[in-house]
């Protein structure tokens, strides 16, 4: 398997809805799912991620639709912020209560389909293999299945920016595919509440100094996740929270 490599805020608040926590002696992977509005897709990713194996802990990030209750029915641990937060709210919530309650590997996972869960074995490899804290999954790597073309043009500008401002050789960025060891998951403090937390998460790999790797993985852009998709003017949200963090420190 070909992978690249390289080197280089307070919890949030949640309350848990169901009481069926995963047993932390069994358990070393923890896959954490932000989700908001996603009772469409839900039950069948968790679904998915289950049938690999794998214990998912989704965060409903104040959904105004039946997500918590159906990931909790397809057998998901769940938790709830009671407002919006935002998808790096709800990822910071995840990695600090699997970290909390003993995972050694900690996958994030997106809840609308796009990817597979049996990518998750390779990244795993990939941090045994290579040594690393964080293994990246590239799309770039690997496949794309139905990309549109604006979206892989404004993804060809964020890893361009992203490049110049972590100093991280990166493939692809903004990919909610990736796997951290509990060292890595230390070092991630997420402050972008936005979908500019996947440039920041990258900025603080970068700093971290930890090592990370890239893993090819498949990307599926179905018509459930077109019609979520990120605008160009989200993009350039995005870039414009990341500048001003960046002028800020």
């Amino acid at each position: 398997m070909a992978v690249a490599s390289g080197r280089v805020r307070a919890p949030r608040a949640a309350v848990p809805v169901f009481e069926t926590p995963p047993d932390p002696d069994t358990t070393r992977v923890m896959v954490a799912i932000p989700a908001l509005n996603e009772e469409r897709s839900i039950g069948d990713v968790i679904h998915d991620v289950k049938l690999h194996g794998f214990e998912c802990v989704v965060i409903d990030d104040g959904s105004s639709d039946q997500t918590g209750a159906v990931a909790h029915r397809a057998g998901a641990l769940v938790m709830r912020h009671l407002v919006p937060l935002g998808q790096g709210a709800a990822l910071q919530t995840a990695i600090d209560w699997c970290v909390t309650n003993g995972a050694d590997i900690i996958v994030t996972f997106d809840a609308d389909g796009q990817h597979r869960a049996a990518d998750i074995p390779r990244l795993l490899d990939a941090l045994s293999h290579e040594e690393a804290d964080f293994a990246l999954g590239s799309r770039f790597l690997g496949t794309t299945v139905n990309v549109p073309r604006t979206r892989r043009l404004l993804l060809m500008v964020a890893i361009w920016f992203t490049r110049f401002t972590t100093g991280l050789h990166v493939s692809d960025t903004h990919n909610g595919l990736r796997a951290m060891t509990r060292r890595g998951a230390s070092v991630i403090h997420l402050r972008q509440n936005s979908m500019a937390h996947a440039s920041e998460i990258l900025q603080q790999i970068a700093m971290s100094g930890l090592r990370w790797v890239e893993v090819p993985v498949t990307i599926e852009y179905n018509d459930y996740a077109a019609e979520k998709g990120q605008r160009s003017t989200g993009f350039i949200a995005i870039l414009v929270d990341l500048l001003m963090a960046r002028l800020q420190r």
